[in-house]
């Protein structure tokens, strides 16, 4: 999923699929061009479109077949029938989960992808935090800080570890004491100055200073941690002069980390107070620059309301004061009763989800029954530079890259050069100007170009090159010990299923089969004694990514064999609905639940007993 760099933050329609299309059959015309720029209201569907959205979401849970189109596979991609790998749980109602998962295994993911056209993902600290503090005239407030409250980890710090808890230990800290000075949520005062000392003593004594873990490569980090430094400050020096508010005198001020100082965001600021717009990156992390944010030039809200996707940037636009019926309050009034109070790192994200949905399932066989509305929103999503995650973010070439081969495996092939802006000649670019490379991106576009390129057409021999190059580029990030790691999730698991897949699918040099190989026995090394894999402890999600890895590989023989029969056995016993963990990286981390239910369904497939996996 692309989003902010870390130093700040379709065509006409067809139906039917390419059943029966010769592979050196060039992609037809219509399919040759780039999909209709995003809709004003950033791709999400208008109120009839998701009226008929819920009525089909009804047809498929009365137990007809979800209609409004065909099933939109090439012949060779549509799974035979039969099997089943349901979400595993217990009792009576797992039973019949299950039973129903095996009948119609995506069909589930597909009527959440239609209910909730915005997506979904798990409730963020650092974002909740931000709305506490910026925001206590909105519905919820009490709610958010009570979620915040009862989220505090026993060491007194929010978050992951290894670092991970810096930016939502700031965020929460800051939140509590600005509640503590303002006297509002209802909140008994000496229970949130206990939970604020708290905080505290975890970012001095743990999260800041020599023996701290380096913070993570998190987006606009090195703005995020001065701001809210600064804030917390502020609040200490205002909880001193009032002693009704309790005793602040010990408390620690938190240092900023090692190799973190405030000159970017100094220069950030000076920029809007000269009067100049910021680049459409930083939208996403508006509120870092203090009451300037409040209308801030050149930023503004788009689609639902949102500004650069962000609640926090949102809230931070609209100011102390934004009125009732401003249509950026709305977009936050809608995701707090979505959420019941506590908000997403981002939203929307229906082309993200829609398109790591549909094309784990499809890669995977898992049998699916995709409404035509679903396919055409994704192609109606790619404007000449491709798609953003969510409205208010620059087009990006990771979810650009998922959205064009997500389409094609739906039998619904755009023009790949869409993706030529990202080539910068040696590998593709999450942005033109990234600081950094991701893997991930790469391994997504080589998905793209390489499913892409035997159609043939004028792009081939672009597309031969970059498949060449891509594959190459690969190869060379793959760590001594067999793994690839990510700056867009938290998890090694994550990133080498990535690489895997796309290497064993469309790499074309003869060493990718020996990094294969490596990836394939540092993941067989890294299995808990209880089947499954995880970097934290064993999660369904890493358990997914190292199965599908091992499968991907060719590993069902032998020690790959009883790994595979270890990893579904434990799979079987789980609930893909669980609560945690967290890993994949925005301001904070976060879990998109469909995206992760994808993946483990995938997996379950696999392994199916009738696929010879488990």
């Amino acid at each position: 999923m692309g989003r902010p760099q870390r130093d700040h933050p379709g065509g006409r329609r067809r139906r039917g699929g390419a059943t029966g299309r010769r592979a050196d059959r060039p992609v037809p015309r219509d399919a040759r061009r780039p999909g209709r720029p995003v809709s004003p209201r950033g791709g999400l569907p208008d109120p009839a479109t998701r009226l008929h959205q819920w009525l089909l979401r009804l047809d498929g849970l009365l137990g007809g077949a979800v209609s409004g189109g065909p099933w939109e596979q090439t012949a060779a991609e549509r799974p035979a029938p039969g099997g089943g790998a349901g979400a595993a749980s217990t009792g009576g109602a797992g039973a019949a989960l299950a039973e129903r998962s095996a009948r119609d295994p995506g069909g589930d993911l597909v009527a959440s992808m239609l209910a909730e056209p915005a997506g979904r993902s798990s409730p963020s600290v650092y974002e909740t935090g931000r709305l506490v503090s910026l925001a206590p005239w909105l519905t919820g407030h009490g709610e958010r800080i009570a979620w915040l409250v009862r989220t505090q980890r026993p060491d007194g710090a929010w978050g992951a570890p290894d670092g991970y808890a810096l930016v939502p230990t700031l965020s929460a800290t800051e939140a509590l004491l600005a509640v503590l000075r303002r006297g509002d949520g209802g909140f008994a005062r000496e229970r949130l100055g206990q939970v604020a000392h708290r905080g505290l003593r975890a970012l001095h004594d743990t999260l800041t200073g020599p023996g701290a873990p380096p913070p993570p490569d998190l987006p606009a980090t090195d703005l995020i941690v001065p701001a809210l430094t600064d804030l917390i400050a502020g609040h200490l020096d205002a909880l001193r002069e009032r002693p009704d508010l309790g005793d602040w005198d010990a408390a620690p001020r938190p240092p900023l980390p090692v190799g973190l100082d405030g000159g970017r965001l100094d220069r950030v600021r000076m920029l809007l107070a000269a009067g100049r717009p910021l680049p459409e990156k930083l939208a996403h992390a508006l509120e870092v620059v203090g009451p300037a944010a409040r209308r801030a030039v050149g930023v503004g809200p788009v689609g639902p309301g949102t500004v650069g996707a962000s609640p926090a940037a949102t809230a931070a636009w609209l100011g102390p004061d934004p009125g009732p019926a401003h249509p950026a309050r709305a977009y936050l009034e809608d995701l707090v009763r979505q959420y019941g109070g506590p908000v997403p790192c981002a939203s929307p994200i229906t082309v993200f989800e829609r398109s790591w949905v549909l094309g784990t399932l499809c890669r995977a066989g898992v049998p699916v029954r995709v409404p035509d509305v679903l396919t055409a929103e994704l192609r109606d999503a790619l404007g000449p530079t491709g798609t953003p995650t969510g409205p208010g973010l620059p087009a990006d070439a990771d979810t650009t890259s998922v959205t064009v081969y997500a389409l094609a495996r739906l039998g619904q092939p755009v023009d790949p050069t869409v993706l030529r802006a990202y080539d910068t000649g040696e590998h593709f670019c999450t942005w033109p100007g990234e600081d950094g490379a991701s893997v991930t991106t790469n391994a997504h576009v080589l998905d793209a170009l390489g499913h892409l390129l035997p159609y043939g057409g004028p792009a081939a021999p672009w597309l031969a090159s970059a498949v060449d190059r891509v594959t190459r580029w690969l190869l060379d990030q793959q760590e001594p010990d067999g793994r690839w790691s990510d700056r867009w999730h938290a998890s090694p698991y994550y990133a080498t299923c990535c690489a895997v897949l796309a290497l064993t699918g469309y790499g074309s040099a003869d060493a990718a089969r020996r990094a294969v190989d490596r990836a394939a026995s540092w993941v067989l090394a890294g299995q808990r004694p209880d089947g499954s894999w995880g970097r934290w402890s064993g999660s369904a999600e890493e358990t997914a990514y190292a199965v599908q890895t091992l499968i991907a590989a060719g590993n069902r023989d032998g020690a790959g064999a009883a790994a595979l029969a270890r990893g579904a056995a434990w799979l079987s016993e789980v609930d893909d609905h669980d609560g945690a963990p967290e890993l994949w990286h925005d301001k904070d981390l976060y879990r998109p639940t469909l995206i992760v239910q994808a993946a483990v369904r995938a997996a379950r497939w696999l392994v199916r007993p009738e696929a010879g996996g488990g």
